[in-house]
């Protein structure tokens, strides 16, 4: 019997799983002393009249911080690389066919050029042209993208054929006109015919955007349409399906943002080509490697690794200065994705996944428990397609757009299990948190992919100034708040439904933001104990002491260890150490108290602030390496109140060690001040030395001036 041809390898990291576990080993027996000092110092202070509350507060502190390294140390415990071989996949007509999910909302803040290239680099895609079907979600309803998409199919006509005669492999259309290209004089000719065209395509958006109404409307009908030229399916067999969805939108009615337009497309999909496969992007994420789609197959149609609900790639981004001084490429997620290969899978990440429809009906339990128009609700021909797989079904004809339109209505989720059980689910804004992790209780496994650093599979824009960073990072905690304060919690809903490991790295993540507690702590009441000359710490005659410097150097020397095994440098270290507190002090504080609000029924007063504009001078101190502090004061003060607090009660403490017998011996309460300034040096320059637009605005300065020399006063001089 003939061995079947395996589709793809794997390779485990052995050398970093030996460090990962070493150094798990020897960083929890440190942790454990310094919780024996902690308990036996407590008990001992709870016998004198010493005030207790700052030892406890520093403990708690403490805690928080070794219940998440304990947590990260599910991804780390065997790391595993894949790879994938597309050159052992079966024929293209025994391919299986694959649909593409593309969502926008506003076609002001995302806008259509943008969005019509990752449409097109979808459509281009090194797949066969006739399995391959695009739907863009347009949850405006606007009319500035419905006719996009009618010009974008136009210059698509010339830019796939143009792709495939001559094997290129930047197919987004506006990357790779910003690319030198050399060959025979014949392909020129054709290039530059082709950047004609893409230039005329350019100004007919320009041209939409300037003469009709941008206005997103939330009161609509559902629009579904294909776009193509008459029975133009029929005639050119090399242009993949286009179609846009306008799903129906009511006031007062819950669309379920991201979650709902997914689902819509997903049920009118099902009626036109229900292909088996789906892949899912941003409208900012185009693809850059086309080969993607085909490397995903080699994982989904290995038997080996069933049941398999998704490919997971890495978020990369074009955009990214060389210092991306604001930690935009998320090193430290794609380490912890990596770790997951060796357990059931990397956690879903909203972008640039290829999921298997199957996977997201639900589970055969709840068809059979469960009556169809309960599950899947009341389209038989949706139901036809769930159970019967049936075949592409275009061109449309009228009963057909008339069941879409059912199918894309506001109400048509009401009583179902969509959103609860079936499709990407609704109860967090976080859905692919929540759908990713529902899908691993359930059974399904995951792959996290990357072919090389050098050709990514999809590149995105990251935001490049640090307001727009601070607010995104808001919305997501609060999305993970919603996971992590709820019955879905992982720690609750997925520890005897997933492996312990499994379920810690969900956890990690789902309780990421609560960081912002043992941080305010540690920027605080060290700071204030150094001026009172209250010993939080043991003094360096104490062999506790020494606890305490081994714990440091050795979360640090592991994080630095880390980034340099995976080919990044040392300001990479120390940007995600200050990012990830400026996260803290901020997108993650006001998250939490969005969460609570939400939870004692004050929602509308959110904590998140606006969005600012950014301008061409702000982007150019982005591409120089220089920090646009011009962000919402909302986030500025508190960092620059920390920032000043942490330097007064430094001085003043350090004075008072070098004077005063009761602050001898004050190492650590001095250090902790100490290695924040310097951590956070560019706010200091922001504030004091900068004068160009990206400076800490005055009013800034001068509240958090206030504000800290109440603090620091307080803490020095009162009784």
């Amino acid at each position: 019997m003939e061995k079947s041809v395996a589709l793809n390898e794997w390779q485990s990291r052995k050398n970093r799983m030996v460090i990962n576990r070493f150094h798990a080993f020897i960083h929890g027996a440190a942790l454990a002393a310094l919780f024996y000092y902690r308990i036996t110092s407590i008990t001992a202070i709870a016998k004198t009249s010493k005030p207790i509350l700052p030892h406890l507060l520093i403990f708690g502190a403490e805690f928080v911080l070794s219940f998440h390294w304990v947590l990260s140390q599910g991804s780390k415990w065997n790391p595993i690389s894949r790879t994938a071989c597309p050159e052992r996949l079966p024929a293209d007509d025994d391919l299986p066919s694959l649909d593409v999910f593309v969502c926008t909302t506003d076609p002001v803040k995302e806008p259509s050029l943008g969005v019509m290239n990752t449409v097109i680099s979808a459509m281009a895609l090194d797949y066969p042209p006739q399995k391959l079907h695009l739907y863009l979600s347009d949850d405006g309803g606007s009319p500035v993208t419905f006719r996009a998409v009618k010009e974008a199919w136009g210059f698509a006509k010339l830019w796939i054929p143009f792709c495939r005669k001559y094997m290129v492999k930047n197919r987004c259309p506006h990357a790779y006109f910003f690319t030198e290209q050399t060959g025979d004089h014949q392909f020129l000719l054709e290039k530059t015919h082709i950047q004609k065209a893409y230039e005329d395509f350019q100004i007919s958006l320009a041209k939409i955007a300037a003469s009709t109404d941008s206005h997103v409307s939330r009161d609509h009908q559902p629009i579904i349409e294909v776009i193509n030229d008459g029975d133009e399916m029929d005639k050119d067999p090399h242009m993949p399906l286009l179609v846009y969805v306008a799903r129906e939108k009511r006031p007062f009615h819950p669309h379920h943002f991201k979650a709902g337009a997914l689902n819509v497309l997903l049920r009118v999909s099902a009626l036109i080509s229900n292909s088996p496969y789906i892949l899912v992007l941003d409208c900012d994420m185009y693809c850059n490697d086309p080969k993607s789609a085909r490397q995903a197959m080699c994982f989904h149609l290995d038997s080996k690794l069933s049941p398999l609900a998704f490919v997971q790639f890495p978020q990369r981004f074009y955009t990214i200065c060389d210092k991306d001084i604001y930690d935009g490429e998320f090193r430290y997620a794609w380490d912890k994705w990596e770790g997951l290969n060796g357990l059931k899978g990397p956690i879903m990440c909203g972008t640039g996944f290829y999921i298997k429809r199957e996977a997201l009906y639900g589970t055969q339990q709840l068809h059979k428990n469960v009556d169809t128009i309960k599950c899947f609700g009341s389209s038989k021909e949706f139901v036809n397609s769930v159970y019967t797989h049936s075949k592409p079904n275009y061109p449309c004809d009228n009963v057909l757009q008339k069941e879409m339109q059912f199918l894309a209505s506001c109400s048509y989720d009401n009583g179902t299990k969509w959103g609860e059980q079936v499709g990407f689910r609704y109860f967090a804004v976080a859905e692919d948190f929540l759908t990713g992790l529902m899908l691993h209780c359930e059974g399904w496994k995951s792959v996290y992919y990357e072919s090389s650093r050098a050709r990514p599979g999809f590149l995105g824009a990251s935001p490049d100034n640090l307001g727009d960073v601070l607010v995104q990072q808001s919305r997501w905690s609060v999305g993970l708040n919603q996971v992590a304060f709820s019955k879905y919690s992982p720690l609750v809903y997925g520890i005897l439904k997933m492996p312990i490991l499994q379920t810690m790295c969900y956890a990690e993540i789902a309780f990421y933001t609560i960081s912002f507690l043992p941080l305010y702590i540690l920027a605080l009441l060290p700071q204030i104990s150094l001026l009172r000359g209250i010993h939080l710490y043991p003094q360096v005659s104490s062999p506790f002491f020494f606890v305490f410097v081994f714990l440091f150097i050795s979360s640090q020397a592991k994080h630095l260890q880390e980034v340099l095994v995976m080919g990044y440098r040392m300001r990479t270290w120390i940007t995600e150490q200050r990012m990830w507190m400026i996260r803290s002090f901020t997108s993650y504080f006001y998250g939490n108290m969005n969460t609570i609000m939400d939870k004692i029924g004050l929602r509308k007063a959110s904590f998140l602030p606006t969005n600012k504009a950014v301008d061409e001078a702000a982007a150019e101190l982005y591409q120089k390496g220089m920090y646009n502090f011009e962000a919402p004061p909302l986030f500025m003060v508190p960092m620059c109140t920390l920032y000043m607090i942490n330097m007064g009660s430094f001085v003043a403490g350090i004075a008072r060690v070098l004077h005063a017998e009761k602050g001898k011996g004050m190492l650590i309460e001095s250090s902790i001040p100490l290695f924040g300034m310097i951590i956070h040096l560019p706010l200091l320059q922001g504030m004091v030395v900068r004068k160009d637009k990206g400076r800490v605005p005055t009013n800034v300065s001068v509240v958090s001036l206030l504000l800290s020399s109440i603090v620091v006063g307080f803490a020095a001089f009162a009784t």
